[in-house]
């Protein structure tokens, strides 16, 4: 669980720090190679960009914790977090590619997000199936 819970830790405080601090620059070139994925669901709109990286902060900061606490309340946490963020934006990847993919590109997206979403329930339910405080 501590592997997948710095796994959604790094990344996504990594990537809400750059929707914050410069959301023009996060929509247009996320992931920081082709094909910019964010730029494929225009239009730019920077109270979305920055919110959506406060979004991406908060729960890479929770799972953060998660690792740093090692108690079954902060993995349970942590794990419900990633998975309410990631699991819905998982489907709605699903049912709306970007027009501005290619198939290919859309489905290693999504899938990337689907592994997300699988790691955050793996997480959640090795949680609920610890015995005692410590993860």
């Amino acid at each position: 669980m501590k592997i997948v819970l710095w796994l959604l830790a790094i990344p996504n405080i990594l990537t809400g720090l750059w929707a914050i601090l410069a959301p023009q620059n996060w929509f247009d070139t996320f992931p920081g190679w082709a094909p910019a994925v964010v730029a494929a669901h225009p239009p730019f709109n920077a109270h979305l960009a920055t919110d959506a990286g406060a979004g991406l902060l908060t729960l890479g900061v929770i799972s953060l914790s998660a690792v740093i606490l090692g108690r079954r309340d902060a993995v349970l946490v942590a794990g419900a977090g990633a998975l309410a963020f990631a699991g819905p934006h998982a489907l709605y990847h699903l049912f709306n590619p970007a027009d501005a993919l290619t198939t290919s590109e859309n489905i290693s997206g999504t899938g990337s997000l689907v592994l997300t979403a699988l790691g955050a329930a793996a997480v959640l339910i090795g949680a609920v199936r610890l015995e005692g405080g410590q993860a």
